[in-house]
């Protein structure tokens, strides 16, 4: 599996990839890495990524708000152990605008920082967390859950249901949203039903992908040996698992440090004692489930690497693309 990260491959593919560019960057547009990101492929890769080397660099993950209703946010430096390339990226979050999320994804040569590419970061986002939380949930929910409640049909959400697919069975797939449309398209796109909120009270795995600044679940609210994953609390203020909750489950996450600051934990007033373990310590069986009726949750903030390990995927893959020489 780490093989797509080995570091003569991938030596060898930016050599070429370079010289079919002849130098230039690359523009990767959605419709360009739609076709590129096959979602098998994004979960080996992230799953590799999850199980690196101690890096030698510390990730930043930047944010500040802006005037009026947006937010900024930079996430620096994206390393993979293996991969000759970094990446810089950088967002602007408006909720009430379509696509909420806009941004690029600056793609570098490791050695020389020449940009190879820049890359539609909406896409990146959507496809590195939804999958990245697939591989959670799946790690940590009971084996042979497939009763699966979604709390927000956006596009985040619709990548962590491809992505559970293709980890294990989906039997029942409920679906609800603040607004009802959505929630009805999401449930026809991928075979479910559209519910009313408290009907997924009663499911196994329960993923909550919302801008929420408020709880939407609290721990009345989810079943005896469920899981949940929740991608909203990813800024300061952001949270939609409330603290009875968080402390009444075992909480995983991708990074406690980064939790703390702007996560699940310290958007609920929780301590570094209160975090389980991380999704690398689960996936390498250090940590995880320890009892069947026991509730867990994962709960990311989204780390620099995973916009590598797609944005390299994408990049090596492309044939084509819009050429754009920065320097002429």
């Amino acid at each position: 599996m780490r093989e797509i990260y080995d570091r003569g491959r991938a030596r060898a593919t930016l050599g070429d990839a370079a010289g079919r560019i002849g130098g230039v960057t690359m523009l990767l547009n959605r419709t360009d890495l739609e076709g590129l990101l096959d979602p098998e492929a994004c979960l080996e890769a992230l799953r590799a990524g999850f199980l690196p080397l101690s890096p030698a660099v510390r990730p930043l993950r930047v944010r500040t708000d802006l005037p009026g209703p947006g937010t900024a946010t930079a996430l620096i430096p994206g390393l993979v152990d293996g991969v000759p390339a970094y990446t810089v990226k950088v967002n602007a979050k408006f909720p009430s605008a379509g696509p909420a999320l806009r941004g690029v994804v600056c793609l570098h040569d490791l050695a020389t920082g020449e940009l190879l590419a820049l890359l539609d970061s909406a896409t990146v986002t959507a496809y590195r967390t939804g999958l990245a939380a697939a591989l959670g949930t799946h790690a940590l929910a009971p084996t042979g859950a497939g009763t699966v409640a979604v709390v927000g049909a956006g596009a985040q959400a619709d990548l962590v249901v491809r992505g559970l697919r293709r980890l294990r069975p989906v039997r029942e797939l409920l679906v609800t949203d603040r607004d009802p449309a959505r929630a009805e398209a999401f449930a026809v796109r991928h075979g479910g039903r559209p519910v009313p909120p408290p009907e997924i009270s009663a499911a196994e795995i329960v993923v909550t992908a919302t801008w929420a600044r408020e709880p939407v679940l609290r721990a009345g609210d989810v079943a005896p040996g469920a899981h949940v994953t929740s991608l909203g609390a990813d800024e300061p203020g952001k949270a939609e698992l409330a603290a009875d909750l968080l402390r009444a489950s075992r909480v995983f996450v991708d990074d406690v440090a980064l939790s703390l600051e702007m996560g699940a934990l310290g958007n609920a007033g929780l301590g570094a004692e209160d975090a389980a373990g991380t999704l690398s310590e689960v996936l390498d069986g250090k940590a995880g489930r320890t009892g069947e009726a026991e509730v867990t949750v994962y709960a990311p903030v989204g780390l620099p690497w995973q916009d590598l390990a797609l944005s390299w995927l994408a990049f090596r893959t492309a044939r084509a693309g819009t050429r754009f020489d920065f320097l002429a």
